[in-house]
């Protein structure tokens, strides 16, 4: 790890930087469009925009990049994002808003694409793993870090919004003024969806799914917060909880996912979702109970990203495993779009409650098409022939198809790691 975070740590650093304006602003805007009087329908397309211009910049990014560079779209897309921030407090109308998180989803997607690239392009066969695991440190630790800012001002104010504009603008200088080379860039085109979804029904479903759960923790978080009458502290916490679970359930989910059936364990993480979930419908009122819930419901929805990742890889050939990735985040993407607007209505049926309920609804309906999915096709543990199982690799919901495609490499490293492995002459003497 040391090694990895030696010749890599500009990046990283400045990754972190990213993840805390980025943090930031996502839950600001929940709180600065509550004082704005936004309604609840209105913040959630607000919410939904960001995730419908990260779809399209994740497409889109690696073609300008091809066209112009790496250098040039980084600090062209940096640019964009850091205007932006500057201009929500300056121009609080909702429909002005749509239209800057549909930018500020573009530009930070192809900052995203661009940062991820370089990564790639400074890890080795040996170490990737390694800096998957510390890439997914990185996102967590400034997502949460970035809760805490939310203290320092009156969220009515300017501040809060110029601090991550400063944020992601410092972020571009260590990355830029790296000695790690521009990379050679190329993706893979993704894979057709009826292909996709043949491959595997439920990784397809529950990626889908994910999505929706994903973009209503990051984006809907401090508007149900409001709407609970939470304060800005205790919104911050909530937010945090959130995302140090995903940091701390993520190990042990993945370390039981290379130990038992994929399929078994994700429908455990299901069933333990609804659980959580019953806990904040029944229990909301208590501050205490709604941060447990949040906690765990992060600990469960975040690691089932890569769980299904992996799940899908175990039926593909090691060729098909960066065209697939890219197809899942497409779809976890339509789900992220989606998400918001129904949690959106959630809220407005329900009030604070709504997003619990959101949260069981969905979480119930993974569970219940495992459930069917396991009636069709035989228990993976029961037909090892047809099942190679690949190593779990950390990925987070906030990764771009580039930082997929990575961790499908991994897989296919690993994999051809131990297939010499057990083919190895001197090692079955």
């Amino acid at each position: 790890m040391l090694d990895v975070l030696k010749s890599s740590w500009a990046l990283l650093f400045g990754v972190l930087l990213l993840m805390i304006g980025n943090g930031l602003q996502g839950s600001l805007i929940g709180i600065r469009g509550a004082i704005e009087n936004f309604t609840t329908a209105e913040l959630s397309i607000i919410t939904s925009a960001y995730f419908a211009g990260f779809l399209v910049g994740s497409r889109a990014t690696p073609e300008m990049i091809r066209r112009v560079g790496h250098v040039r779209v980084f600090a062209a897309l940096g640019s964009i994002v850091s205007a932006v921030l500057i201009l929500y407090p300056t121009i609080t109308d909702p429909w002005a808003w749509i239209a800057l998180r549909v930018i500020f989803g573009f530009s930070f997607s192809g900052v995203y694409v661009t940062a991820e690239s370089w990564l790639n392009n400074a890890s080795t066969n040996e170490n990737r793993g390694k800096s998957l695991s510390l890439y997914m440190i990185v996102q967590m630790t400034g997502i949460v870090l970035s809760q805490a800012l939310l203290n320092l001002s009156d969220p009515a104010g300017f501040v809060l919004f110029i601090i991550p504009s400063v944020l992601v603008s410092l972020a571009f200088a260590p990355i830029l003024l790296s000695v790690t080379p521009t990379p050679a860039f190329e993706t893979t085109k993704a894979m057709n969806l009826g292909d996709l979804y043949h491959k595997s029904p439920t990784a397809f479903v529950g990626m889908f799914l994910m999505g929706a759960v994903f973009s209503a923790q990051f984006g809907m978080a401090a508007i149900f917060g409001t709407e609970a009458g939470l304060s800005v502290a205790e919104i911050s916490l909530f937010v945090s909880a959130i995302f140090l679970g995903g940091m701390v359930f993520q190990y042990p989910i993945g370390w039981l996912s290379d130990r038992m059936d994929r399929r078994v364990l994700i429908f455990a993480a299901a069933f333990a979702g609804c659980l959580v979930a019953a806990i904040g419908v029944f229990f909301g009122s208590v501050f205490q109970a709604v941060l447990l819930a949040g906690f765990l419901m992060g600990g469960v929805s975040n690691p089932l990203y890569a769980l299904l990742i992996a799940y899908m890889n175990d039926y593909l050939e090691v060729d098909d495993m960066a065209a697939a990735s890219g197809g899942l985040i497409f779809v976890n993407g339509l789900g992220a779009i989606a998400g918001p607007i129904a949690t959106g209505w959630a809220l407005e049926a329900f009030g604070a409650t709504g997003f619990w309920l959101y949260l069981l609804v969905v979480m119930a309906a993974l569970l219940a098409y495992v459930a069917f999915r396991m009636t069709q096709r035989v228990s993976t543990f029961q037909a090892e022939e047809d099942y190679d199982a690949v190593a779990y690799a950390p990925i987070t919901p906030t990764a771009t198809p580039v930082a997929v495609e990575v961790a499908a490499e991994y897989y296919a490293d690993a994999t051809e790691a131990e297939s010499e492995e057990f083919t190895d002459p001197e090692k079955d003497a």
